[in-house]
């Protein structure tokens, strides 16, 4: 390393002289060139002579500034990139919390602050990681405290070896296997090894499907499902089944957080050349400080509840990211608590008939 700040730091001086050394020999050529055409044979020699005293000097002058500006200005590019070294050495050691200072000069200036972005977005990757960390142990940590606690009952002779026993540890390690299921359908999904099967079809056809899937539980939440559809087809091209997946998630969880009474309206749009379709229920809404990271992993605005209900906190997540693979989005709203929440499938408009 300190090979390679030497290296830099002679090769800008020689630079620097170079250019001098170059303008003083086109200064003498053109003088000589200008002297012959314009001076008298008998003043040539005396006019000559001071012309190269001249360019002596000038060259002198000129010498000594270059060496002085480059040396200034080498130490300046080496000292924003030595700081930037050592900054890079320690983020790769682990602290993502490093900065570089920002220099007055505009080039340096915007490599500083390209490097602080690469820094703080390093930053905000590892404490997702840790953060994710954190909650795959806590969400593996559940079902398996209820399954360690059926067998210690089962070996204490306290629970009873019944199938109702057998039931409820089973129902546990469903849980855990879906989190796994759910943990490896979202690193394929992130990393896009998600296997998409792209076709035309009309979207009401996919949510005519879906909400006849839920109807069971829709009827047990004595709740109901009103679908707002237009009499045309409206036509997108996506994968079907994946996006029956996405609405099965933004319905499913309509009416897991749907009270007893509730409505849930599911609503198809064509805006502006996209497929929308709309899942608007009246449950119990989402806080404005929680709306933001709605769709970040493990991320439960109401954990003990979502936690009753079994879901993993990352279908949310998943929905988002095959959107986003066929082209599309989702967005989320709600007017606070209290007051239901809105979820907006967003997908590319297709005009050719399948």
């Amino acid at each position: 390393m300190i090979h390679f700040w030497r290296q830099l730091r002679w090769q800008i001086i020689g630079a620097q002289m170079l250019v001098v050394i170059v303008g003083v020999v086109t200064l003498n050529l053109t003088a000589n060139t200008l002297l012959e055409q314009t001076v008298p044979p008998e003043q040539f020699t005396t006019v000559h002579t001071a012309v190269i005293q001249a360019l002596t000097v000038a060259a002198i002058a000129a010498t000594i500034a270059g060496l002085t500006t480059s040396i200034l200005l080498v130490q300046v590019i080496l000292r924003s990139l030595r700081s930037i070294a050592r900054s890079s050495q320690r983020i790769a050691a682990g602290r993502y919390d490093e900065r570089v200072h920002v220099p007055a000069s505009d080039e340096l200036r915007a490599v500083a602050e390209s490097f602080n972005q690469m820094a703080e977005a390093l930053e905000q990757i590892e404490q997702r990681r840790v953060t994710m960390i954190g909650n795959v142990a806590h969400e593996l940590r559940t079902p398996l405290a209820g399954i360690e606690g059926y067998l210690e009952g089962l070996i204490d002779g306290v629970l009873p070896a019944e199938a109702d026993t057998f039931l409820e540890m089973k129902h546990e390690v469903r849980r855990l296997r879906r989190l796994v299921d759910d943990l490896q359908t979202l690193s394929r999904v992130e990393a896009g090894q998600i296997s998409l099967h792209f076709t035309t079809f009309d979207i009401n056809e996919v949510i005519r499907h879906v909400v006849s899937q839920l109807q069971p539980q829709v009827l047990d939440g004595c709740l109901k499902i009103i679908c707002e559809r237009t009499d045309q087809p409206i036509l997108t091209r996506a994968d079907p089944d994946r996006v029956a997946q996405i609405l099965l998630n933004l319905i499913g969880n309509a009416v897991r957080y749907t009270p007893e009474g509730g409505c849930i309206t599911v609503r198809s749009d064509l805006v502006n050349e996209w497929v929308q379709v709309t899942v608007e229920d009246t449950g119990i809404g989402i806080a404005p400080e929680h709306l933001p990271y709605i769709f970040e992993r493990f991320y439960r605005a109401d954990p003990s509840r979502s936690r009753a209900s079994g879901g993993s906190g990352i279908g949310l997540t998943i929905a988002r990211h095959l959107a986003w693979a066929m082209g599309g989005d989702i967005t989320a709203y709600s007017a606070g608590l209290g007051k239901g929440s809105r979820f907006t499938l967003t997908l590319p408009h297709s005009t050719t008939h399948p």
